[in-house]
């Protein structure tokens, strides 16, 4: 699995991916998300897989632990690369997706906090009393102990979860955008080497390659920014 920036393939049907690919002649990196896999199904993961393409399953699993390891089990026999669970779904739960995926080779990782979050809300609404960074630490944690591969976090905490996990702990950051770009529905957001001094190992990036008049340009300037080449 590489570290090249994760494209979210915010879009709802596969000919929509298919157009968009089609900008495209190397193997990516991509994040199908709830909207497209629940549309088109696994045979859109088996297509991608075919030409090559990592694949971030960003289904954000949050149930009993029953369910979510049999729910992994499905997971494991599609060969993405990466799935995620909700870390609110506690250690029994997260261990319980890990066993369902035993024997894969898939990255597990879990939703700390989401980017679209701010500490106000997380304390007014979840009745979280701890500060945004230490309720994102703490399930980092978490998950680290249930042997997860790493979380979801904003680039703003991700160097803390590097001390606190150690730096194989995978910190998959969204909410990456270049500096002229709009912020959209996420509140915590970074530019590519923001992310990469903050110490992310990974970056997801949307609307700023999706939306973009030229695709591959604009990912190519963001691949460049993160791998340090611009």
């Amino acid at each position: 699995m590489t570290s090249k920036p994760i494209i979210a393939l915010d879009f709802p049907s596969k000919l929509d991916v298919e157009e968009f690919l089609s900008e495209f002649t190397e193997p990516l990196f991509l994040k199908v998300g709830m909207e497209l896999f629940y549309q088109e199904g696994p045979e859109l993961v088996h297509t991608l897989n075919r030409y090559g393409h990592d694949i971030f399953l960003d289904l954000k699993l949050h149930d009993i632990p029953n369910t979510v390891e049999a729910a992994m089990r499905r997971i494991a026999e599609l060969g993405v690369d990466m799935v995620n669970v909700h870390a609110a779904g506690g250690l029994a739960m997260m261990e319980a997706a890990k066993r369902g995926l035993a024997g894969s080779g898939t990255k597990l990782i879990a939703v700390t906090q989401l980017t679209s979050t701010s500490e106000e809300q997380m304390q007014q609404e979840q009745l979280i009393s701890a500060s945004l960074e230490q309720s994102v630490v703490h399930y980092a944690k978490l998950a680290k102990q249930a042997g997860l591969d790493g979380v979801v976090c904003s680039v703003h905490e991700a160097k803390a979860i590097g001390v606190a996990c150690g730096d194989d702990f995978l910190r998959v950051t969204p909410g990456i955008r270049p500096a002229a770009s709009e912020s959209h529905d996420q509140k915590r957001i970074a530019t590519p080497s923001d992310a990469k001094a903050q110490g992310s190992t990974h970056i997801v990036v949307g609307r700023a390659i999706t939306r973009s008049e030229n695709p591959q340009k604009s990912y190519d300037y963001i691949n460049g920014e993160w791998s340090g080449r611009s």
